[in-house]
C-alpha cells in the first residue's frame, strides 16, 4: 500500500506535467504538420500506442486501430501466437519483451519478431523486481531477473531491428544505452512501479543534450492528452506512448475506437502547434514551455 501520495510517480508526474505552460505565438502562424519519420517508417503523428498486454477484444484490433490512423505501435506481454496476429494486421509494431530469467525465452521472442516483420524490439530494463524490494518478480507465471549490462548487450547483438530498453529514467542510463547499441530508449517508471520517479517530461532536455538529436527517446506514462504531448514533444521527445485513454474506447469501439483517441490527440497537439508558431514538429521551439511553479 502507498501511504504517502509523494512516494506515487503517478501524481508526481501529473503535478509537474500541470505546472508547465505554454507561451503563445500565433502571429503568422500556419496550419501544422503532425508527420514524422521515425525508423525510416513516415507516421501521420508522433502519438504512439504503448506496451499493452491482454486487452479485450484481443491486440490484434488494437494494433488494427493504430494502423487506421497510421500511428506506431508497440505491444507489451503475449506470446508468439498473439504477435503473430498483431503483425498481420499490418500496423507497425515494436515488441517489447519482459526480462525473463531464461534467457532463450527472450531470444526466441527476438527471433519472432524479426521473422514475422516487426519493425523494432525493446526489453523492459526496469521491471524485473518488485516495486518495494529488490526480489526477482514473477510476472503472468514467469519468473523474471534484473538483466545485467552484459546480457544487455547480447540481446542488442542478437538481432538486426532496432532495438530499444523501456524503463530508462535517466541521462546516464540513455547514454549507456546508446552506447551498447540501442536505438532509443522509452522513459518509463512503469505506472509506478518505480517510486519516486523524477518526471521523464522534467528530465527529458538533460537526456537529450546527453544522447544527441539521432537517438529516439519515447515518453511513455502519464500522457492524457495532446496537451501533454506538446509539453513532452517541445521538451526533447521524439515520441509520445499513450496506454489508458485507449482502454474504455478499444472496449467500446474495437479498433475505430483506439484510432479516434489518435486523432483527438493529435488535433489537440496541432492546436497546440498553431498557437506557438510551430509549423511541423521539428519547428517546436522549446522555449515556449514556461514552468509555473505557483500552479
Amino acid at each position: 500500500m502507498i501511504k504517502n501520495k509523494n512516494s506515487n510517480s503517478m501524481d508526481i508526474t501529473r503535478k509537474y506535467l500541470d505546472s508547465l505552460v505554454i507561451e503563445g505565438r500565433i502571429l503568422g502562424s500556419v496550419h501544422p504538420s503532425t508527420k514524422c519519420t521515425v525508423l525510416g517508417m513516415e507516421f501521420d503523428t508522433p502519438v504512439m500506442g504503448a506496451a499493452l498486454s491482454h486487452l479485450k477484444p484481443g491486440m490484434a484490433g488494437y494494433a488494427e486501430g493504430l494502423k487506421m490512423a497510421n500511428a506506431f505501435c508497440s505491444v507489451g506481454m503475449g506470446d508468439n501466437e498473439e504477435l503473430g496476429k498483431v503483425l498481420a494486421t499490418g500496423a507497425k509494431v515494436m515488441k517489447v519483451i519482459k526480462p525473463y530469467a531464461d534467457r532463450e525465452e527472450i531470444f526466441s521472442r527476438i527471433r519472432f519478431a524479426e521473422e514475422n516483420g516487426a519493425a523494432a524490439v525493446g526489453i523492459d530494463v526496469e521491471h524485473a523486481t518488485n516495486s518495494e524490494d529488490d526480489q526477482d518478480s514473477i510476472c503472468a507465471g514467469f519468473q523474471l531477473k534484473q538483466p545485467t549490462l552484459e546480457e544487455l548487450k547480447e540481446y542488442v547483438a542478437s538481432t538486426k531491428l532496432p532495438f530499444f530498453f523501456k524503463g530508462v529514467m535517466s541521462a546516464k542510463d540513455a547514454l549507456a544505452a546508446k552506447e551498447i547499441g540501442a536505438a532509443g530508449v522509452i522513459l518509463s517508471h512503469h505506472n509506478n512501479i518505480f517510486r519516486c520517479a523524477a518526471p521523464h517530461v522534467w528530465q527529458l532536455p538533460e537526456i537529450r543534450e546527453a544522447v544527441g538529436p539521432d537517438f529516439l527517446l519515447i515518453v511513455d506514462g502519464g500522457i492524457e492528452d495532446g496537451y501533454d504531448a506538446f509539453k513532452a514533444l517541445a521538451r526533447g521527445a521524439d515520441l509520445v506512448s499513450v496506454g489508458r485513454p485507449f482502454m474504455p474506447p478499444y472496449e467500446e469501439k474495437g479498433p475505430e475506437g483506439v484510432c479516434e483517441v489518435v486523432c483527438e490527440f493529435t488535433g489537440q497537439l496541432r492546436a497546440m502547434m498553431l498557437r506557438t508558431g510551430s509549423k511541423d514538429l521539428g519547428s517546436i521551439d522549446p522555449s515556449v514551455v514556461r514552468e509555473a511553479y505557483w500552479l
